[in-house]
């Protein structure tokens, strides 16, 4: 009987240490695969939906393009409410979803709203989403070092080479621009121009777009030979924008030429980005995609970075102005330090209270078991590692071996009593 009680206890006592051991070594893995990021993100589970209509006053753009996707966006599942904001000529309609709607799941619900509540908007107008990044999603701020460039050659290079360089990159939802011109070709139209040749401002639109087209015929054959008819419209000059014909006055065309100025512009711009007082600079800001690790993310970011310097014009380099990894890497290894220093403080508190190495190691184990399973379960919640996550794993280490010292104190207490009763002649110490 005795035989069989005490294989039954080594028995269960090894399978207690083997199920420690592996949730040790799970744990560990978690540790390394844990998403790290320097602060929590706190932000509401939202899908921006941006729509442009350039041009016309916050009433109208309220009126036309807010009020309707807002009553329509409202009879979403899983919708705790639905803002909107109108300003010159943009509308932003933010809906935000309960905290346990998956993101992805939510964007295709408003897709699929938008489908419908389109035909209520003016023609022409498009709603989009905005990128599936999150309040916090800013991780890494650069600019451009462009000695001899001017500030729309800067923002070309910015947004045809750079921007679509960097946006593949894995975990990236956007590459926003910043500063500079962006460039485009503008008609200055004279008034009395249009009215000596009855035209309106709607006519010379339409010959502008007609005029940057391509129109293609069918296919025939030629002596066995395969020929495509097409015509390639589109414009590549400003001399071509002038000779688009508008109309006809008896034979004589009228082209754009004759009823305006066309030149090479930057789009008007609403502000500047200076840096340090030294003047105007041409940048991005890298979004990270919701849910993603950002330590990685960066990491990956200015990888990607190096390799696209590589194509610059000579003196172009880039500048990083935020970089979150330093936070990141700050943060992580202090409380990294704290952890390890509690935990040593608390091993020689619980050594010198106990004063028997045998129970203090018995009750010291749970330290890094116990830390190792908070990290399957951070990863298990989908928690990233953060100060605040990190911070409530430090100051619950005084109390992770209470329950040890009092099982260990009161195992003792009994054991003691037990001898003495077994061993009434020993003296009791």
């Amino acid at each position: 009987m005795i035989e069989n009680l005490i294989s039954f206890s080594l028995r269960n006592r090894v399978l207690i240490l083997l199920l420690a051991a592996a949730l040790f070594v799970w744990g560990i893995h978690a540790v390394r695969t844990s998403k790290i990021d320097a602060i929590p993100d706190l932000s509401e589970n939202q899908v921006i939906v941006y729509t442009e209509w350039m041009g016309r006053s916050p009433q109208l753009i309220e009126d036309q393009v807010t009020y309707p996707l807002v009553t329509n966006l409202q009879a979403l599942p899983q919708v705790k409410y639905v803002r909107g904001t109108s300003m010159f000529g943009m509308s932003f309609v933010y809906v935000i979803f309960e905290d346990n709607t998956d993101v992805y799941w939510a964007r295709e619900r408003v897709l699929e709203r938008l489908n419908y509540a389109s035909r209520l908007l003016p023609e022409g107008i498009t709603p989009t989403l905005g990128p599936d990044g999150t309040g916090v999603g800013h991780v890494l701020w650069y600019t451009l070092d462009a000695p001899g460039m001017d500030l729309g050659e800067q923002r070309a290079l910015q947004d045809w080479y750079i921007k679509f360089a960097l946006q593949p990159v894995q975990g990236v939802s956007e590459i926003a621009s910043f500063g500079g011109f962006q460039k485009q070709y503008q008609l200055a139209l004279n008034p009395h121009r249009l009215t000596y040749y009855n035209l309106s401002v709607a006519d010379v639109i339409r010959a502008v777009r007609a005029g940057n087209n391509e129109a293609g015929g069918r296919k025939f054959e030629l002596s066995d030979i395969g020929y495509i008819i097409k015509t390639t419209g589109y414009l590549h000059s400003l001399e071509e924008i002038e000779r688009i014909p508008v109309k006809t006055s008896g034979t004589t065309p009228i082209t754009v030429g004759d009823i305006a100025t066309v030149q090479m512009t930057g789009e008007a711009r609403l502000g500047i980005f200076d840096r340090d007082g030294e003047g105007e600079v041409v940048g991005g800001i890298v979004v990270m995609r919701y849910g993603e690790n950002a330590d990685e993310v960066i990491r990956r970011v200015k990888e990607k970075m190096t390799e696209v310097a590589k194509g610059f014009p000579g003196g172009v380099k880039f500048n990083i102005v935020y970089d979150r990894s330093e936070l990141i890497e700050e943060s992580i290894s202090s409380i990294r330090r704290t952890l390890i220093e509690e935990m040593i403080v608390v091993s020689a508190v619980v050594l010198l209270f106990l004063f028997h190495w045998r129970s203090a190691v018995s009750i010291l184990v749970q330290l890094p078991l116990t830390i190792a399973i908070s990290f399957i379960l951070l990863n298990a919640f989908g928690i990233t590692s953060n100060i605040m996550s990190l911070t409530g794993i430090a100051l619950a280490i005084g109390v992770i071996v209470d329950n040890g010292i009092i099982l260990a104190e009161n195992a003792y207490k009994h054991l003691s009593h037990r001898f003495h009763e077994l061993n009434p002649e020993t003296p009791n110490e």
